[in-house]
């Protein structure tokens, strides 16, 4: 399980892409790279990574689901997901 720490800074990075989103458009249709540079670096998207939501694990993403692998699979053996079951053939 991942410290709060981390997971409450995640949340925090996402907060400031939305804030700063519109705003990073219009600079860079502009072609203003220098007012770009006086961003706050935590509003480039590219500083997101995404972590489950439930245990805040970095690795291991299941983008359909938004959870890790090992808490997919944990969730879908216990019948938690609807129209997941394990494979058999």
């Amino acid at each position: 399980m991942a410290r709060e720490g981390v997971k409450a800074r995640e949340i925090k990075r996402q907060k400031l892409v939305a804030k700063y989103a519109d705003k990073r458009a219009e600079l860079k249709a502009a072609g203003d790279y220098a007012a770009l540079d006086k961003l706050p670096k935590n509003a480039s998207p590219v500083r997101l990574h995404n972590r489950c939501k439930l245990t805040g694990r970095p690795r291991g993403y299941m983008r359909q689901f938004g959870i890790s692998r090992v808490t997919f699979r944990e969730m879908a053996l216990d019948g938690k997901i609807p129209g997941v079951k394990k494979a058999s053939w």
